[in-house]
């Protein structure tokens, strides 16, 4: 066992300035919490130390160490162990400790659990960050001291809440001793109301699986009260906080000055070139103005202009969200000219890096005076004017290696310039019958000027007639008058409120307004927590759209979180696993810290989370180093993974767990890894009620899980649709959920297997395999007999016709064998989304994918029950199959705007609206229902038709994956 340094730094408070440095080399097991080591060993040691009387209370100390970052990190949280801490080095420094104890242990583990030190928010030169720090931690203290004066009762229900549906035995819950617990992983709560329970019977009662309910005893949930009030209160410091100073008088904005940002200089660029900047004023993605480019500049390495922008557009006029874009690019025949071919491609103008800035802060208040900028290297394609308005408003926190743009906004007066307030008012009524065609195009539809002066003309009979309209009204305003900004303004006052589905298009980049944007978040409230649950990955996507921290979205989620251990569970994952993103660290950072501190009883259970997949990453790059090193012993590793799994710190990480994934389960801990390139492990989760469930659940480190939680969360909201519509399609959208980069869990489906496995069984030759189409069907028959059997049959065909029309809308592809599974159930379902929107796989050129979707011979074989002449099940399969296709279209700007919302996420396959465009393809949207149910029966027969070149793929693919 490595022997661990400890510098004991031992204070002396009297006389000041005396200390005494005594380094020793101590053996402290790696497994050992601080603590432990300071009481057992340290003080031990130290007593046998002259003066050891003066060093006071070993509670007024506690160690420091260098961590992986290099950053001095105070080691506050003595329960963590060192092998927890990482330290960069094994040495310690013993220091004194300071005054606020409780507080600086709950700053240490927010800092360890959001994956960011809350020492590199204190350091940010940021008021922005400052104030709103200070403002969410008033908040979240007044939540906190609001709970501990709730009832268990009330904690209950604001903890756990379910909305209960009309007639629900609602009063039951305080009549009896009593609560209902489920134990099954299918729904996420733990504690739950009548109505998700009825829910839940119904849907085993569907699936002929017996529910498992257990009677919880009051005095147990009493329990997790008191220790939830109890750790509130160790931590809370009960103490009001100042007001935030209000802010300096307001002046309105001048009303005949041009903006004239001052570009000085630019460092950090390649030497020997002739530079400019070009600087673009955008709202949204609309340019306000005509672009203004500097002069040329050339110079060693850095850039000198001390000359003015303009801009063509009055300072009056600016809206609200405008941003300032740069783009600094060389011009490329003024550089001496390369003597090569290869050189021969580049254009005019090769850009180099790109930053965006806001013109009003985030207290509204037009910026003046100098700023620094540090752009950002990368570059999208295709952008208008060079500038990239979509991109984020951070500057490059890698400073050191960051090109430098330094600007000067001028002084327009000795007190500050503030963005007025509007007036309330409201035009007259028209009516144009017109409107009608418009209102009902898709949000992909571009509008002509035309029609964008029609409707901003008719903007009242907008808000009357097709309040839905309100999105296409705001790309018909004219950002850059601020008469019309202000007359918008007024009528969002009195626009009718939106269903939260419509909604969420105003969130899109599209529409940057703060008081659009506030509209859409107060309709968001009539959301229900289920619902939330439902577009929650949308909704943390967009707020990169949020120039400022203190926004009504950010405000909308941390109330909702906090309200609901659910929601604040999946909003935690959701921002932490994006945190490694330097574009959003600090937004991010700013809204979990925010969380945790509003919701204190909730630390442990996530810190004890983040630290088992921490575990279970550093098996897994065990097993993946061990494979490449030891290729001749990898039956090996089996044995060593389960020999670090029964290490005494894997054990206590990995026991008693609540799963990140589903937080119902707990980690039993029998564990294996597959053999595919990320090793990824097979970990199983049981839950400890009685009668519950095992669920198996993977690992995966080194794979981007992002576009597959898109995906089935699409699959989730068909599903929804459907059973709206009351067509049950028996979709499984199986869980999963980023945790980090490139890493992630996926939920294994119980009693599954693949279609290639199935086929493999069925026979001798791995090449006639794929061409047996008795093999699922009998498949069918080992694991069902009688009604059973019929039931599986209807279950695969209903199934089997959901899946055919979602990867037919979604443009799923690489649909071989292994990637389609069926339950022994008989529910078929899809899996491993990693190419979707039409981007099939190809090869040399060639297609390997030529149908719309799989719809193979042995699938109509088991549709039919083996009967060729059975073709009143294949009609009603067909009929299935048109009917869900007809409910997605009438849903089709949902999905587009879902879509659009994860534009900014950096998917591989969602990068710009022409992606997107696949979707208004596949639903046929501008086409009547008629025209459109022609275009899927087309693809439909396509599909039968061109089966035979899906058994070939299937074919290859079990040749080439033999086991």
């Amino acid at each position: 066992m490595k022997s661990l340094q400890i510098k004991c730094e031992h204070v002396f408070y009297n006389p000041p300035g005396v200390y005494t440095d005594n380094l020793k080399a101590l053996q402290w097991h790696r497994l050992s919490p601080s603590q432990v080591c300071k009481q057992i060993l340290l003080w031990k040691e130290a007593q046998t130390y002259p003066l050891f009387s003066l060093l006071g209370e070993m509670e007024g100390h506690m160690f420091e160490c260098v961590n992986q970052a290099a950053v001095h990190e105070e080691l506050e949280d003595e329960t963590r162990r060192l092998c927890d801490v990482r330290p960069f080095l094994p040495v310690l420094k013993l220091i004194t400790r300071n005054c606020g104890r409780a507080e600086r242990i709950l700053d240490s583990k927010i800092g360890v659990l959001i994956g960011k030190g809350l020492h590199e928010l204190d350091a940010l030169q940021d008021q922005e960050v400052k104030d709103f720090r200070s403002k969410m931690k008033r908040i979240s203290e007044e939540k906190m001291q609001c709970m501990q004066l709730m009832s268990w009762g009330e904690w209950l229900r604001s903890c756990y809440s379910m909305t209960l549906e009309a007639g629900s035995l609602e009063n039951l819950i305080d009549k009896h001793e009593g609560v209902i617990k489920i134990t099954m992983h299918y729904d996420q709560s733990q504690v739950s109301s009548v109505n998700l329970v009825c829910r839940y019977i119904r849907d085993c009662l569907l699936t002929n699986e017996s529910p498992h309910l257990t009677l919880v005893h009051c005095d147990v949930v009493k329990a997790m009260f008191e220790k939830e009030i109890s750790t509130i209160g160790s931590v809370l410091a009960w103490k009001t906080s100042n007001p935030p100073l209000p802010l300096p008088p307001k002046k309105r904005l001048p009303t005949a000055s041009t903006l004239f940002p001052a570009l000085q200089l630019i460092k950090g660029v390649l030497s020997f070139v002739y530079l400019a900047v070009r600087a673009g004023l955008f709202h949204g993605t609309e340019l306000l103005c005509k672009t203004a480019v500097s002069s040329e500049s050339s110079s060693r390495s850095e850039h000198v202009w001390n000359k003015t922008l303009e801009f063509d557009i009055a300072v009056c006029d600016l809206p609200r969200m405008a941003r300032l874009c740069f783009a600094i690019y060389a011009v490329m025949d003024k550089v001496k000219k390369q003597r090569s071919t290869k050189n021969t491609h580049l254009n005019k103008y090769q850009t180099i890096p790109w930053v965006n800035t806001m013109v009003f802060d985030y207290r509204g208040q037009l910026k003046t005076g100098d700023i620094i900028l540090h752009c950002w290297s990368s570059f999208p394609d295709e952008l208008e004017e060079m500038l990239n308005p979509i991109g984020t408003i951070q500057t490059n926190p890698y400073t050191e290696n960051a090109t430098e743009l330094h600007i000067s906004f001028p002084e327009y007066s000795t007190q500050p310039v503030v963005f007025p307030a509007f007036d309330k008012g409201r035009g007259g009524k028209k009516f144009y019958i017109e409107l009608k065609e418009i209102m009902e195009r898709d949000p992909l539809s571009q509008l002509c000027e035309n029609e964008k002066d029609l409707i901003w003309t008719l903007r009242h009979d907008c808000r009357e007639n097709f309040p839905q309209s309100l999105p296409k009204l705001l790309l018909s305003v004219k950002w850059s008058k601020h008469e019309d900004m202000a007359q918008l303004q007024a009528l969002l006052q009195i626009w009718p409120k939106l269903s939260p589905r419509d909604a969420l298009e105003l969130l899109d980049f599209n529409y940057p307004d703060q008081y659009v944007r506030e509209f859409a978040v107060n309709c968001l409230r009539d959301m229900s927590d289920d619902e939330l649950l439902q577009y929650l990955l949308q909704l943390v996507q967009v707020l990169r759209y949020e120039p400022y921290y203190d926004c009504a979205l950010s405000r909308f989620l941390l109330e909702r979180a906090q309200s609901s251990r659910k929601i604040g569970h999946f909003l935690f994952w959701h921002l932490r696993s994006e945190m490694y993103m330097p574009a959003v660290s600090v937004h991010f950072a700013l809204i979990l810290e925010a969380y945790c501190r509003g919701c204190i009883p909730h630390i442990e259970v996530l810190k004890k989370q983040v630290e088992a997949l921490s575990k279970l990453k550093a098996v897994n790059e065990l097993i993946k180093f061990g494979t490449i090193k030891t290729k001749t012993k990898q039956a090996h590793l089996k044995e060593a993974m389960m020999t670090c799994l029964r290490q005494t710190g894997f054990i206590e990480t990995l026991s008693d767990l609540h799963s990140p994934l589903n937080p119902n389960i707990l980690l039993a801990g029998r564990c294996k890894y597959m053999d595919s390139k990320m090793k990824p492990l097979w970990i199983v989760y049981n839950n400890k009620l009685l009668g519950g469930d095992t669920v198996d659940i993977i690992f995966k480190n080194g794979d981007d899980l992002r576009q597959d939680m898109l995906t089935l969360q699409i699959l989730r909201l068909m599903d929804l649709l459907w059973k709206e519509a009351n067509l049950d399609l028996r979709i499984v959208p199986y869980g999963c959920l980023a945790t980090g980069d490139h890493s992630g869990l996926i939920e294994v489906v119980s009693s599954a297997d693949t279609i290639a496995n199935i086929q493999k069984t069925s026979s001798n030759m791995a090449a006639a395999a794929a061409f047996n189409k008795d093999a699922l069907l009998n498949w069918l028959k080992d694991k069902n007999s009688g009604d059973a059997l019929d039931k599986a049959i209807e279950e695969f065909t209903l199934s089997c016709a959901g899946y055919c029309v979602a990867t037919y809308v979604l443009g799923i592809g690489d649909r071989h064998s292994d990637n389609i599974m069926v339950r022994s159930t008989g529910q078929l379902f899809h899996i491993d989304f990693g190419h979707i929107l039409g981007n099939f796989k190809s090869k040399f050129g060639i297609k390997r994918e030529r149908v719309p979707f799989i719809l193979t011979h042995d699938f109509i074989h088991v549709i039919q029950q083996g009967k060729t002449s059975n073709t009143e099940k294949f009609g009603n399969f067909r009929q299935y199959c048109e009917e869900a296709y007809l409910i997605l279209r009438k849903n089709g700007n949902l999905f587009i705007t879902l879509f659009a919302l994860m534009l900014t996420a950096g998917l591989p396959e969602l990068t710009s609206v022409k992606d997107i465009q696949y979707l208004k393809d596949s639903l046929a949207l501008g086409k009547t229902d008629e025209e459109a149910l022609k275009q899927f029966r087309q693809k439909f027969d396509e599909a039968l038709r061109e089966s035979w070149t899906t058994k070939v793929n299937w074919m290859a693919h079990i040749v080439a994956h033999p086991s």
